[in-house]
């Protein structure tokens, strides 16, 4: 693919990312894809033969820029408290300027019972990936005397995956931005404070 090609594809990644992000699964189409950038569908078509094609490429590339920036805040020195509030931090910023105010992930989880069976596999992988990274931060937070679990690693992380999402929709529900940090950031309390209450048994 050539380098223009690239940018194209990359332009439609995009748009369909704000797209899924803001109606979900069935809420667009290649129609409003072409509108929003200003294509042809003909050329949204060559890039991306079916809608499956297009979504599961905008997952995958948000899977992609989470997993590279994760190594890079791991690679910066950040410790495992660090990592998990500029992960929680990410959110926040995207939510309070509108950025992305859903991740893409968890509105094609809403709609996963109606998905194609292609979409719904790269959803599960998006998710699996994301408890594995969190699963490998507590088990360093636990290791470097930083966080104290009241469950298995595994609970645990399953936990936060939920509250930061729930925390999401309710922001969004209630159109109450702060109610995300709220939520999340009693979540992150909650084990540092059963660190400190250990420390101090």
């Amino acid at each position: 693919m050539t380098a223009t090609g690239d940018l194209t594809a990359n332009r439609i990644i995009e748009a369909g990312r704000q797209l899924i992000m803001r109606r979900g699964y069935s809420g667009f189409s290649y129609a409003d894809v072409a509108d929003a950038i200003d294509i042809r569908k003909a050329s949204i078509h060559h890039h991306f033969p079916a809608k499956t094609d297009l979504v599961i490429a905008v997952l995958n590339d948000w899977r992609e820029t989470f997993d590279a920036d994760m190594v890079l805040l791991e690679a910066s020195g950040a410790d495992a408290l660090a990592q998990l509030r500029a992960y929680i931090g990410h959110w926040e910023r995207c939510i309070a300027d509108d950025t992305a105010p859903f991740c893409v992930a968890g509105m094609l989880g809403a709609e996963l019972p109606s998905l194609p069976e292609e979409v719904a596999k790269e959803v599960k992988a998006f998710f699996d990936n994301l408890t594995a990274w969190l699963e490998q931060v507590l088990e360093s937070g636990v290791k470097n005397d930083l966080f104290k679990l009241s469950s298995s690693v595994q609970t645990e992380a399953a936990t936060l995956v939920s509250l930061v999402y729930g925390a999401m929709l309710a922001a969004r529900a209630y159109g109450n931005v702060s109610l995300f940090k709220d939520v999340t950031d009693s979540a992150v309390e909650r084990l540092v404070k059963a660190h400190k209450r250990s420390r101090s048994a």
